[in-house]
């Protein structure tokens, strides 16, 4: 068993796509597609769905998110799924990122972890902690 922290770069690109719901008395619900590259020990490449709502309030929403990671992690082939947990409160963001468990393939079956996501300077970053 391998337990490790990975950190890099990743590119996202979201976009709206047709939703259920639309919101109402100041709330905005919102559907967008997630496409993410990811540079660094993790190189993979996702897709996924974010669902999120949007309060008249500056700087306070949520929004949760299922992304499915293709590639390599420190040179394992396969894929896992990460779950996405978001709120901002007045701007003061609370972001949780989890492995959804038994979702590794191949050589990544059994993992688990959790990922924290820096954006500096109009960069996205990842520092993933895993176990397999």
């Amino acid at each position: 068993m391998t337990t490790a922290t990975v950190s890099g770069k990743f590119n996202v690109n979201l976009a709206p796509i047709e939703g259920y719901a639309s919101g109402q008395s100041g709330i905005n619900l919102g559907r967008m597609s997630i496409d993410k590259t990811f540079n660094g020990a993790l190189n993979a490449t996702s897709q996924g769905e974010m669902l999120s709502a949007m309060t008249p309030t500056q700087g306070s929403a949520g929004y949760v998110a299922i992304e499915q990671v293709i590639g390599e992690l420190d040179g394992k082939k396969g894929s896992f799924v990460l779950q996405h947990f978001g709120t901002m409160d007045k701007g003061q963001d609370n972001l949780i990122l989890n492995v959804i468990p038994d979702s590794g393939t191949n050589e990544l079956e059994g993992l688990t972890g959790s990922m924290k996501i820096r954006i500096e300077q109009g960069i996205h970053y990842y520092d993933f902690e895993y176990t397999l």
